[in-house]
């Protein structure tokens, strides 16, 4: 093979231009996902302390909301709400007149062509914060109980007009007994994206704030996955995969670059998304707001990483900032 002097790896970084053009690996912001939370009220945008330029609104402040993203560019976003009244079965996550179910259609009508996707679990509509039905002396979710709630809730988007869901709460069968919902509501084209391989991860700390989702007591280590295994995240993906699943999903990614790659690798056909989670983006976010990393070049260099692992779109807290700097030439 050869080697020094014949061969000057440098050759190819000398200009802009050059590494532009000999790039593996390029950002591209239709594959930009921007999460949006809502909430009950009117008249309200209220920002979230734990991620700075982000809020919770109103159905009625939605409209500017998705316009001024699609004015950047952004065609993508992943809703979540926060409902009016909360209960031990999350009733407004499956209400035809829930918070989601009234949002879907105004960002129809603002942004007919933004494409929507819901998530599709209850930690923001229970009022114990956990993620599906409770049951015995030891306040476990119920699996199957919790089951036949995903599909009306999922059937019920659908019903509003969403073009993905994303069934989220890590229940051993979700994917298959939504894909039998809306299949028999009529859905049969409507996309699964799953939350395949989520962990319980710590990074996961600014969206509860920014959902109202933290549990009330315990933790989800029941239902999420320890984040000491990958073995068991390629398992999960199987069991995705046989029941339908149309796109996977890695959370949180930043620190998962190696679960990526290995699920990118086991399943190379099918659409891989990764969540860059809030605590991701928060520690960026305070790491620049103390002078110690600078802001775009540290969120840029982190998303391409992400991508450059296997991840084919991103779900991030920067989509809008990644949008400007993406329009700006290096």
């Amino acid at each position: 093979m050869p080697h020094f002097p014949n061969v000057r790896m440098r050759r190819l970084r000398k200009s802009p231009q050059l590494r532009n053009l000999v790039r593996e690996t390029n950002l591209n912001i239709n594959k930009l996902i921007l999460p949006i939370f809502i909430r009950h009220g009117s008249g309200i945008k209220k920002p979230v302390a734990g991620m700075p330029g982000h809020f919770q609104l109103s159905v009625d402040q939605l409209e500017e909301e998705v316009r001024a993203a699609s004015a950047l560019g952004i065609r993508q976003i992943l809703l979540f709400g926060i409902p009016e009244q909360k209960d031990a079965l999350g009733q407004d996550a499956y209400s035809d007149q829930g918070i989601i179910q009234q949002a879907i259609p105004v960002i129809k009508e603002a942004v007919p062509d933004m494409l929507i996707i819901s998530d599709i679990c209850f930690c923001e509509y229970t009022d114990h914060g956990h993620c599906g039905v409770l049951c015995g002396t030891d306040n476990d979710v119920h699996n199957d109980q919790t089951l036949e709630l995903l599909k009306k809730q999922a059937v019920s988007h659908a019903r509003a007009g969403v073009d993905i869901v994303a069934p989220s709460g890590n229940m051993d069968g979700m994917v298959q007994a939504i894909r039998q919902a809306l299949d028999e509501a009529g859905f049969k084209h409507l996309p699964i994206l799953s939350y395949s391989v989520k962990y319980a991860s710590s990074l996961y700390d600014p969206f509860r704030e920014a959902a109202e989702g933290a549990p009330g007591f315990g933790d989800r280590r029941r239902y999420q996955m320890d984040y000491g295994n990958v073995e068991e995240a390629i398992r999960e993906c199987s069991l995705d995969v046989a029941e339908g699943a149309d796109m996977l999903m890695v959370k949180p990614a930043h620190a998962y670059l190696d679960v990526i790659c290995r699920v990118k690798q086991a399943y190379p056909a099918l659409p891989l998304c990764a969540y860059h989670t809030s605590g991701e983006y928060a520690m960026i976010k305070a790491a620049a707001e103390k002078g110690w990393v600078n802001e775009r070049k540290t969120a840029m260099e982190v998303t391409t990483a992400i991508q450059r692992a296997g991840a084919d779109f991103i779900i991030t807290y920067y989509a809008k900032e990644l949008a400007q700097w993406l329009s700006v030439s290096d």
